[in-house]
């Protein structure tokens, strides 16, 4: 039977990262898409359940008994800009967190300023190698497809990477991860095989005893939209407290990993700078957000303000959540629907859920108008009515005050990690049990078991012991 060879693209923009196309392009010159073959839409949706059934509500955590946060002087701490949760929460003035009753919706009408994150994307991302070419020289030739057999790809001389001595590149140069025998150019492709190579935010670790964070692009996304800062700095008196800090970019929006990479990185610096002059850590975090928040709307340029003229360009965005641990207080700030889980070292004791996503399920839960059931079974349950970015329709950050009892972790991930443990139950059963002395084992546990999953989304979750550990004084 003939081969069908590759036909030019007729397309104008690449359908996985929408980089602009010139006629005759086999592949995206920018993600190494192969052009010849645009598969059909998923039927799935990233910000959705993939178990294959309706995405279970969040569970009811109300027996968590917690003594509340200190009391401390109200002039230090931020305006009351909480939401209510599924657990007893205070703020940092002691007082009991209210429960939301929004003024008005109604069941058919979208809340104000929602955002329908993940735009539909192919399964699957190949980067298949160049047709081949006539030989031109010693050192081209054809190379092997991934079906070829043992002997393809050794004509003209390029060399099978199974049997050949690939010897050792030269220094400041990088093997191709594919063929293991051309050099990578600096624009991050093969020159050998044209294989676009990894990127260095595709899977990140780092880990500071204190606290470890590890971030995965997953199996189906093309780039890893999610950012983390993770780091450790002193009080005043000298008692450790220890950051982390996870945001997740918006798909829909314009550069949503510049989006999720300032973000994670000024919250970070702010909380720092902020900590050890003895501003109360939830007022830190309150202001960090608003730093984070600014930081992503300096992103937006004049075409992002066109939204009228250009629709097709939305202004970057992200999700932000964030933990402070100290010896004694647990600290928690998000906007979106990015979250905080609490697993204690004794799991007889009760798990919880820190933080409740701004989306359209949670929305229509608070006002009445459905039950959880029925909210988290629409297709609209992961719609998200709080971002950070210039087209935000409000910032309001969250934040609450723990003073947990008990030893613990506290897991801070995007949706990428619970929509595969959604429940703080969930959460709990995937988190080691010794998750408090290997921090950064468990992170990589749970980000493999939402690879495991599925991995539909980018996936970004760090763990943190409480209380703080003295040998917290530090940063990184």
């Amino acid at each position: 039977m003939m081969s069908q060879m590759p036909q030019p693209t007729a397309l104008s923009r690449c359908p996985s990262c929408e980089e602009p196309l010139d006629a005759g392009d086999r592949f995206c010159g920018a993600c190494g898409y192969d052009l010849s073959a645009v598969p059909a839409p998923p039927v799935d949706n990233p910000t959705i359940t993939m178990n294959g059934s309706s995405p279970r509500p969040p569970s009811a955590v109300a027996s968590v008994d917690w003594p509340l946060a200190p009391e401390v002087d109200s002039s230090d701490t931020p305006a009351p800009l909480h939401r209510a949760m599924d657990i007893q929460g205070t703020d940092s003035g002691g007082s009991e967190l209210p429960h939301p009753h929004p003024e008005s919706a109604h069941p058919h009408r979208e809340p104000a300023g929602v955002r329908f994150d993940r735009p539909a994307q192919p399964d699957e991302y190949p980067l298949a190698p160049p047709a081949a070419e006539p030989a031109a020289g010693p050192t081209a030739g054809p190379t092997a497809g991934p079906s070829a057999g043992p002997a393809a790809g050794t004509a003209a001389g390029t060399a099978d990477p199974r049997t050949a001595d690939l010897g050792t590149p030269p220094a400041g140069t990088k093997l191709c991860v594919a063929c293991r025998s051309g050099h990578v150019d600096s624009d991050g492709y093969c020159e050998n095989c044209g294989h676009a190579q990894p990127r260095e935010r595709d899977h990140m670790e780092q880990e500071l005893g204190a606290v470890a964070a590890v971030s995965d692009r997953g199996l189906r996304h093309h780039r890893n939209e999610d950012a983390f800062a993770i780091s450790s700095t002193a009080l005043p008196d000298g008692s450790p407290a220890v950051v982390a800090i996870v945001c997740d970019g918006v798909s829909s929006a314009t550069r949503p990993d510049e989006a999720s990479l300032a973000a994670s990185r000024a919250a970070g610096e702010a909380l720092l700078e902020a900590l050890p002059l003895g501003t109360h850590p939830q007022q830190a975090m309150h202001d960090a957000i608003v730093a984070a928040a600014e930081a992503v709307n300096a992103l937006a340029d004049a075409s992002t303000a066109q939204g009228e003229h250009a629709p097709h360009v939305n202004a970057p965005a992200c999700t932000i959540v964030g933990a402070v641990v100290t010896p004694t207080l647990l600290i928690v700030g998000w906007v979106g629907d990015s979250r905080a889980y609490w697993v204690p070292v004794d799991r007889s004791s009760l798990p919880a859920r820190l933080t409740e996503d701004d989306s359209w399920a949670a929305q229509m839960v608070a006002a009445g108008l459905m039950n959880e059931a029925e909210a988290y079974a629409d297709e609209r349950a992961h719609a998200i009515t709080g971002w950070l970015g210039a087209d935000a329709y409000e910032l309001e950050p969250h934040t609450a005050s723990f003073k947990p009892d008990r030893p613990g972790v506290v897991v801070v991930c995007t949706d990428g990690l619970w929509n595969y443990a959604e429940a703080a139950e969930e959460m709990a059963e995937v988190v080691p049990l010794d998750a408090a002395e290997r921090p950064l084992h468990s992170a990589q546990v749970l980000v493999g078991h939402a690879l495991d999953g599925g991995g539909h989304d980018n996936v970004t979750v760090a763990v943190v012991p409480f209380p703080a550990p003295p040998q917290g004084a530090g940063s990184a």
